[in-house]
This record gives C-alpha cells, sequence and structure tokens, in this order.
C-alpha cells in the first residue's frame, strides 16, 4: 500500500494504542479517521463519534469512510467474561459488518494481549499451560475467552470478504492516555507524585515473584508501527505477532530508576504486597488540591490512574515473558528501552501538565 492513497480507521483512537497508531498513521501520510465513543480530537485525524454496540449508526457513522486499512485497538469490560464475550464479539462483528458493503477494507489488525496465553480476568493464571516465554503457536486454552471470541468473529468476516488481518498479543502497554483503564505509565507516576507530596517513600506494591523475576512491557508505538507493517507487507498477512519491547528486566533493577525520576526514596517488596488500591485509598481530595496548585488539566484522579489493573500486573506469582521470534523472522525488526519508554512517557504528561 502506498500511504498516500490510503485511507485507515483505527477504532478506539483516543486509546492508549489507538491513540498513538492514528497519529503515526497521519504523520505518514494516510487519511486517517479515527473513532470512538468519545469523538476527541486528535490532529490530522478525522473524528467519528459512534458506538460500537449500535449497529445503525456505526453503518451510518462508516458509509463514506471506504477504509483500507482497519486497526481496531478497543475493548469494553463487563462483570463476567460472559458478558466480556457478549460485548466485545459483538463490537468486532457490527463494526465489520458495517464496513462490508464499501468492500474497501483490504487488511484488519486486531490488538489483544497476554490473556490468550493467561486466560480472563476471572480465571487468570488458573489454567496456564505455555512454557514461557509465551509463543504464539501455543493453543487456546480451554476456558471461555472473550479475546477468543474477538478473533473469530475477525477470521470469519476475513473469509467472506477476503481481507487479510494480523492479530497483536501486546503484554502491559506504556503509552499516552487518560481514562485509560490498563495505564501503567500514568498510575505509576501518580502514586509517585502523591509520594512526593505526602512526604511517603515510593513503594512497590506488587508480589515478591514481580520484584525478583524477569519480566517485559510494550511501548504503544511499537503496537502502532507492528501493526502498519502487518498491513503492508505480505508476510503479515493472516498472523498473530506477539509484540513486546525486545528487553526484559526485573522490577528490582527498574524500581529505583522512576524512583529518582520523581527524587523519592523508594522501597522494594518486603514479606507481602502492599497494593496501590491500600495504599491509595482516599487519595482524591489530595490529588485535586495538586492540580490545583500546579495547574494541571484533569483534577480527577480516577481518569489517571488505574490502582487495580496495575496491583494486577505486578501482584502476579507467575512469571510473564513474550517471545518476539516470529515477528522478527518474518521481518518487523522494531524494538524499545523499557527505560527509555516509562522516561519518555513521564516527560510527555508533564509536558501535558497532566503530571506537575
Amino acid at each position: 500500500m502506498s500511504p498516500s492513497a490510503n485511507r485507515a480507521l483505527v477504532v478506539g483512537s483516543t486509546g492508549i494504542v489507538g491513540r498513538s497508531l492514528a497519529g503515526m498513521l497521519a504523520r505518514s501520510g494516510w487519511t486517517t479517521f479515527g473513532l470512538s465513543r468519545s469523538g476527541s480530537d486528535l490532529p490530522r485525524v478525522t473524528r467519528i463519534q459512534a458506538d460500537l454496540l449500535d449497529p445503525a449508526a456505526l453503518t451510518e457513522a462508516l458509509g463514506d469512510v471506504r477504509p483500507r486499512f482497519v486497526a481496531i485497538t478497543a475493548w469494553m469490560r463487563r462483570d463476567t467474561e460472559a458478558e466480556n464475550i457478549r460485548i466485545n464479539r459483538a463490537t468486532v462483528r457490527n463494526l465489520l459488518a458495517a464496513l462490508e458493503p464499501a468492500r474497501s477494507v483490504e487488511h484488519v489488525a486486531l490488538m489483544t494481549g497476554l490473556k490468550h496465553y493467561l486466560g480472563p480476568f476471572e480465571a487468570y493464571g488458573k489454567a496456564v499451560m505455555a512454557e514461557t516465554p509465551f509463543r504464539e503457536a501455543e493453543p487456546r486454552l480451554d476456558y471461555p475467552n472473550f479475546y477468543y471470541a474477538q478473533e473469530d468473529e475477525l477470521f470469519t468476516s476475513a473469509a467472506r470478504n477476503g481481507f487479510g488481518w494480523s492479530v497483536h498479543r501486546s503484554h502491559t502497554v506504556i503509552g499516552f492516555a487518560v481514562g485509560n483503564a490498563m495505564n501503567m505509565a500514568l498510575t505509576l507516576s501518580v502514586y509517585a507524585t502523591i509520594c512526593k507530596e505526602l512526604g511517603r517513600a515510593f513503594i512497590f506494591p506488587g508480589s515478591e515473584m514481580q520484584w525478583n523475576g524477569l519480566t517485559d512491557v510494550t511501548d504503544a508505538d511499537l503496537v502502532s508501527e507492528q501493526m502498519i507493517w502487518a498491513a503492508t507487507h505480505p508476510e503479515g498477512r493472516n498472523q498473530a505477532f506477539n509484540t513486546a519491547n525486545g528487553d526484559v528486566f526485573r522490577w528490582r533493577w527498574l524500581w529505583p530508576q522512576l524512583a529518582a525520576c520523581f527524587g523519592l526514596a523508594w522501597e522494594g517488596f518486603e514479606g507481602k504486597p502492599r497494593t496501590l488500591e491500600s495504599q491509595m485509598a482516599g487519595m482524591e481530595d489530595t490529588w485535586r488540591e495538586i492540580a490545583a496548585r500546579h495547574s494541571l488539566v484533569e483534577p480527577d484522579l480516577g481518569r489517571l490512574a488505574s490502582w487495580w489493573h496495575s496491583d494486577a500486573d505486578l501482584g502476579r506469582t507467575m512469571e510473564v515473558l513474550t517471545d518476539m521470534t516470529k515477528s522478527r523472522q518474518a521481518g518487523f525488526l522494531g524494538f524499545r528501552s523499557t527505560p527509555a519508554s516509562f522516561l519518555a512517557r513521564i516527560e510527555q504528561y508533564r509536558a501535558a501538565r497532566i503530571l506537575p
């Protein structure tokens, strides 16, 4: 595909990966459309405000878009996995059905994650059979999973309409977004800012395994680069790829570096997890005071920090690593330095007046 002649639709364009991808495509010369429920503005991206659960409205909103490349980076969380499956299957089915009449789509990229190997929230880690690092050839777990439902909708539509697909399985994503449930970089930065305000140490909230064991994460820009590569190279067609930065680290090594970025004393794992949810309970007024004093743009703590999600990631009692060999052998050689990923996002949040 030649970017100057191409049209792209990014679903979830205000999210942690969608925002990165939409901006990357637009800067590269793609005519880029960003679909989200909020309809927030992005530079050089045409805004589409629509609900993925409203098929009629979705069809009307997408009637003239005619994208060649579609990236699905959005999902919705419900209280049970059965509901997660029902809702997230419907979003993919409704989207692809709305685009089908134009017959313009050549490639659809779907972002999922490591719950493909680890299981869904309500059975997380209970049925893991794969050896680490996780590899794409591992079979699906024998447990209902909304990622599998999304994939099946994608595969069915691709077979019927003749477009190519790719699936991108990321680990914890480090990126720039507000109001996103899976935003460890911002969550830890807000935590550090509150620690500094209150004169507290920057305490690692997770498990002994996560403190001492090897792990990895994924930069949002790297996922975006891999999606564009898969859409524009035959080696990426009809393939699932893991997506991680390419380096590995121990939190006991990275945690002091993050503390130094905020000028904080730090503490590691000591006996049991000291969760963010317990440490940060009732800090809403403290954040409002910080935001007012520093003229920050978001005084609502709930839109910035997802304590529960970072606690889940950092509280794992199993090793979680991904293998990037398949992607590299296919020709995608992108990588990121994880410390640089974190530090770059912290500076980006400061520049946007989200952090002081």
